[in-house]
């Protein structure tokens, strides 16, 4: 049997923050990380962006850290390697080649998985669900021979795929069930802004649509809308959300529907185990509830308290106003503050037209979040810190 004092599993940026952490405040104590994933944690946002659009981007660029800083901080790294079992009581994680590995605390950064559609031709060959690297070079790989190329869902994901693949040559189609692109993201009049800029760079918007399914005998030939329209399809590309990955944890205290609830300092209610990333569920410390948030600084924000916290030489609660940053159309938005539930009115400063404003949302007196168009770090820092100010206000009356 193999005895760590810490067990990270996962292969994400969470993971690697964690491990980041622990040898901040644990030079000594023994770590082994286990991922399923072949490749060392790498940040995925780019996997829409600039992996989609060059060519020439070295996957060597969006890895979190170096095969050689995971040697020099003597952590071992088992990847490409599945944790069948995950015993809580027991504190052990049993690998699929039967190993065993004896953990004193462990931190769970297991991530999310692409949401499939629940309808016919979901696993048809050049229907692409983009999580990993492997699906990006996919993509690119497809679109070599398909012209005609459809993106499903118009949230973060499937906004920026239609950006990054407008000057492939490509045929370019975005359905979605939504009436605007990024309808859950924006107030409804610089949402429509969007919409139309999408729709002035030749994309063909097929909105407020409900997909019906994919048509063809091994690869996607036509997509069908439940409303009847039926249209060619050489590569379909799914970006309709994501699930957390809680299988290893099912039926265990660790999973609940929402994800892996954990208290403030991301410790679940298992002693010694803890949780980041897509599938930790926290409690909002700030907006109050309890909130899953999936974007990569969030993650990397949460891999870093939760190490600490594991060592017990550093104990910090997780407190944050959640931020996430988007690039499409060659404009760069920096999202602020909580976009659970819609915002039907904005204060604008600046222009929409000249494609550089701040978006602020409201809800009576509280400034709860804001969107910022082409805007500074300086204007970022100062809204950010505006709307911390306003909810924290809000929460002592």
């Amino acid at each position: 049997m193999i005895q760590r004092d810490y067990l990270i599993v996962g292969g994400g940026v969470g993971a690697a923050s964690v491990c980041d952490s622990l040898r901040q405040y644990d030079p000594k104590g023994t770590v082994t990380l286990v991922s399923n994933e072949f490749y060392l944690p790498y940040q995925r946002p780019p996997l829409s962006k600039s992996v989609l659009r060059d060519h020439a981007v070295n996957f060597e660029r969006l890895l979190e850290r170096t095969d050689d800083w995971y040697k020099k901080k003597g952590i071992e790294l088992r990847l490409g390697t599945y944790v069948r079992e995950f015993n809580i009581e027991r504190r052990l994680a049993v690998l699929e080649n039967g190993q065993t590995i004896e953990f004193r605390k462990a931190c769970l950064a297991t991530g999310s998985r692409a949401r499939r559609p629940q309808v016919a031709g979901a696993n048809l060959g050049n229907v692409v669900y983009l999580r990993g690297y492997r699906d990006a070079l996919a993509i690119r790989e497809i679109l070599l021979s398909e012209k005609h190329v459809v993106i499903v869902g118009s949230g973060f994901l499937g906004a920026e795929v239609a950006s990054s693949l407008l000057n492939s040559g490509a045929k370019l189609s975005l359905l979605s069930r939504d009436k605007v692109i990024w309808q859950e993201l924006l107030d409804p009049e610089t949402a429509q802004w969007l919409t139309d800029l999408y729709q002035e760079a030749g994309i063909q918007l097929l909105l407020n649509e409900n997909l019906n399914g994919f048509e063809g005998k091994t690869v996607i030939k036509n997509i069908q809308t439940k409303s009847g329209l039926r249209f060619p399809a050489g590569l379909a590309v799914v970006a309709i959300g994501t699930e957390p990955n809680l299988q290893l944890v099912t039926n265990t205290p660790l999973s609940s529907l929402s994800g892996c609830p954990v208290n403030e300092y991301l410790e679940t209610d298992e002693k010694g185990i803890y949780a980041v990333g897509d599938i930790a569920l926290y409690p909002d410390r700030i907006y109050g509830g309890a909130k899953r948030i999936t974007n990569v600084g969030m993650a990397r924000l949460q891999g870093l308290i939760a190490g600490g916290n594991m060592t017990g030489r550093k104990r910090q609660k997780f407190e944050i106003v959640p931020s996430c940053s988007s690039q499409v159309l060659g404009m760069q938005f920096d999202f602020v503050g909580d976009f659970s539930t819609p915002h039907l009115l904005a204060d604008v400063e600046g222009s929409r037209d000249k494609r550089n404003f701040i978006a602020r949302y409201r809800r009576g007196d509280t400034l709860v979040a804001a969107v910022l168009c082409n805007r500074n770090s300086g204007d970022l820092e100062n809204v950010q810190e505006e709307v911390k100010n306003s909810v924290l206000i809000r929460a002592k009356k």
